[in-house]
């Protein structure tokens, strides 16, 4: 969740078998419609266009959503905040969000339920100076602490001390915002959590301060899918999404089967990419794509909501069919 900062200071600114890609071929071969037939799909991005999103990207620059019979309008949102509002009150029909907040998401009420994966480990971090008095997360306590969105980055952090028997009241909170890698290198705060570490180990390195990086995955956090589509289980049409998954799973192939081609044609969309912070970022994330998004992971969201429980974060549990879906299955 870290990128969202760059908005705003950004540098102050595997290869899947033949038979998988012939499989996503097929789908899309079997529901392309003509072009003047074509499904529309509104995607909510969780921010501006970077790396995090070239699936996406490559899937409509090569063609495969033309393919597969779907138009794709791709809007960056004003606020991070609402993308799933939006697909939930029905004024998109997909949107990028992460799986913590979906959890969170859900208990609020709102109307959602992830159908596909775009990332699918945890990039979000605790991170403090490589230079600094921090050397681990237990010499945190009684330090200032940074959160750029409040909710499930205060609920990570909790976990992450207490794993190391800091109790979390030992720490003082402080809402930075989005300028996560400016309030480190000040020292306004000893560390932060919720910088992504594709985006923000590699800004702080571009501006000359290394940063150490805790990862949530190695300090008593189940791993969980950091980028996720989303959609309203009660308006979607899951035969478009079906498709449009099927469209970024080739986009996402194509990226690990030619990474430098598919930066040259990421990075071409927009002269605001090309640039250090985005090229390293790129190198960093494309590992990390979900090669089948349309895949569904039970046990992940199954434990990852039995975490937030136990960490007090909902008050129930719920089952995992109201979680996800697999859109696959007819």
């Amino acid at each position: 969740m870290g990128k969202l900062q760059h908005g705003k200071s950004k540098v102050s600114l595997v290869f899947k078998s033949v038979a998988v890609c012939a499989g996503a071929l097929a789908v899309m071969a079997g529901n392309a419609a003509p072009a003047s037939a074509q499904t529309n799909v509104k995607l909510i991005l969780d921010w501006f266009v970077n790396p995090d999103h070239g699936p996406v990207v490559i899937a409509k620059q090569n063609g495969y959503f033309d393919k597969a019979g779907v138009k794709v309008e791709i809007v960056a949102p004003a606020n991070p905040a609402d993308p799933p509002k939006l697909v939930a009150a029905g004024k998109a029909d997909l949107a990028v969000s992460y799986q913590p907040q979906l959890h969170l998401n859900l208990h609020q009420g709102m109307k959602l339920i992830r159908v596909g994966t775009l990332v699918s480990t945890p990039l979000t971090c605790l991170v403090t100076l490589a230079k600094g008095p921090i050397k681990s997360v237990a010499d945190l306590k009684g330090k200032k602490v940074g959160f750029a969105v409040p909710g499930v980055q205060e609920v990570l952090l909790d976990a992450m001390l207490r794993h190391n028997k800091v109790d979390p009241k030992s720490i003082t909170r402080v809402n930075i915002g989005f300028s996560i890698s400016p309030a480190l290198m000040s020292k306004q705060v000893a560390g932060v959590i919720g910088a992504f570490r594709n985006f923000e180990l590699n800004q702080l390195n571009i501006e000359g301060s290394a940063g150490r990086c805790f990862y949530p995955e190695s300090e008593g956090i189940p791993a969980y899918d950091e980028l996720i589509y989303v959609a309203n289980p009660e308006k979607m049409n899951k035969d478009a999404i079906r498709r449009f998954l099927a469209a970024t799973e080739l986009g996402a192939q194509y990226i690990l089967n030619n990474p430098k081609q598919a930066w040259k044609i990421f990075s071409g969309t927009s002269k605001t990419l090309q640039n250090e912070l985005n090229r390293r970022a790129w190198l960093d994330t494309y590992p990390r794509f979900a090669t089948r998004p349309a895949a569904m992971d039970q046990g992940r969201y199954a434990a990852f909501e039995a975490f937030l429980h136990k960490m007090g974060a909902i008050k129930s549990i719920n089952p995992v069919a109201k979680l996800t879906i697999d859109v696959t299955v007819k």
